[in-house]
């Protein structure tokens, strides 16, 4: 994995690299410098954790059981990215490196990161949904942490008031219904983020999925059905115009105003959502015609890099191996906000905490963005779809004029 064909691989990805970016949220600042022979470094997209953080705490724990000593520098997302490209480049990578998951692809093709095959980590027991977004050509680049997702928010009380059972909320057709119907009661029924970045593709993606659609194809009949129930909440006063600005943040802020029956947002607002002032509840994004839509995945694979000295993976296996153990997850996933990627893990969340039952099921069905070998080739997608989505809420295109632009856009990349 050296010479000059993988160092043009580096710079070919280093110029792609700040698109991969992810649309949801845990991100975290403490640092660290590289150390003797012994000392193994880790980087991670947590800089919010100190160095007095359970996070810390855990990895700490997991290098003394492994004889050496862990040296830990917390990046932001992107930070984190183009860092991990010009280290590679240098020869210089740390000895784990954990990253959001649409960025594995990046560094995969990159040559950045060693295989499961080549570093021995066991993904065996891993959600093969949540394992797509960290592979490419076959081969899988690293294992999955933790996953979050999207599911609708609602707010009890606006919806008792309208005379909506929130669990006959299956479909588009009982969706829109309840819309109605809580206009009618003169609230207003759904906030969500369309902005223009890779937020608004993350939060369009369950609609777009549940339509039956594919990133390969933008301008699908399915497609425009999905942008067209968006457009049509506009304009009928179901949604927002400020979705077009709206971030998952404000979007959020909305709902908590308590004038809303929905909001889309993911699992990173639960202790929000415990500090409410109105009854909440949480139900799935439903598919067209009926059942859960697949929702992206967000989250972080850990994988090792490519090194020099290759004798480092054996104590990097382990390493990883400590960080991704069920008990470790359990702890790790709860910090986060996460849904653990092993079932039986999954399924102590829940009976801790009732209330992730949803989200384990949202999990279940989730797709990765870059999966279906789509890799690097997402961002080049998901750039095109979020400003068809821009354009057609806006009213400045109809909806198949938006996503035919788009296609056209995202073919010629």
């Amino acid at each position: 994995m050296t010479g000059p064909s993988r160092r043009r691989r580096l710079a070919a990805a280093a110029v792609i690299a700040l698109a991969a970016a992810a649309g949801s949220a845990c991100s975290s600042s403490s640092g660290g410098s590289s150390g003797g022979d012994r000392a193994y470094l880790v980087w991670d997209p947590y800089p919010q954790f100190a160095d007095d953080s359970a996070w810390v705490a855990l990895l700490t724990r997991c290098g003394a059981a492994a004889g050496v000593t862990v040296e830990r520098t917390g990046y932001d997302t992107t930070d984190l990215t183009n860092k991990a490209l010009l280290a590679a480049q240098q020869g210089n990578a740390p000895d784990v490196l954990i990253v959001d998951n649409p960025v594995v692809s990046t560094l995969a093709e990159a040559g950045a990161l060693t295989t499961t095959d080549e570093n021995k980590l066991d993904v065996s027991g891993m959600a093969t949904n949540l394992l797509g977004a960290g592979q490419r050509e076959g081969k899988t680049y690293g294992v999955p942490i933790g996953a979050n997702t999207l599911a609708l928010y609602y707010n009890r009380d606006v919806l008792t008031a309208a005379g909506v059972d929130p669990a006959a909320i299956t479909d588009w057709t009982s969706l829109n219904a309840a819309l109605t119907k809580v206009k009618a009661r003169g609230k207003k029924g759904i906030t969500f983020s369309a902005i223009g970045t890779e937020e608004g593709s993350f939060q369009f993606l369950p609609w777009f999925w549940g339509a039956g659609a594919q990133l390969t194809t933008l301008d699908s009949p399915q497609a425009t059905s999905a942008l067209t129930l968006w457009t049509n909440w506009l304009r009928q006063g179901h949604a927002p115009n400020s979705v077009i600005n709206n971030t998952q943040t404000t979007s959020w802020q909305e709902f908590a105003t308590g004038g809303y029956a929905f909001a889309e947002n993911g699992t990173w607002q639960l202790a929000n959502a415990e500090k409410l002032d109105f009854a909440y509840g949480i139900i799935p994004i439903p598919a067209s015609t009926g059942g859960p839509a697949p929702a992206p995945t967000g989250g972080e694979f850990v994988s090792i890099p490519v090194q020099q000295d290759t004798d480092r993976y054996g104590t990097s296996q382990r390493l990883v191996a400590c960080l991704t153990s069920a008990d470790n997850l359990l702890t790790t996933d709860t910090t986060l906000s996460y849904v653990a990627p092993v079932a039986t893990v999954q399924e102590r969340q829940v009976a801790a905490d009732p209330k992730l039952k949803v989200w384990v099921e949202a999990v279940r069905t989730a797709r990765g963005r870059t999966g279906d070998n789509l890799g690097t080739r997402y961002p080049r997608i998901s750039e095109p779809l979020w400003t068809a989505v821009q354009a057609a809420l806006s009213g400045a295109e109809t909806p198949p004029e938006a996503l035919a632009a788009a296609q056209a856009t995202a073919t010629t990349r």
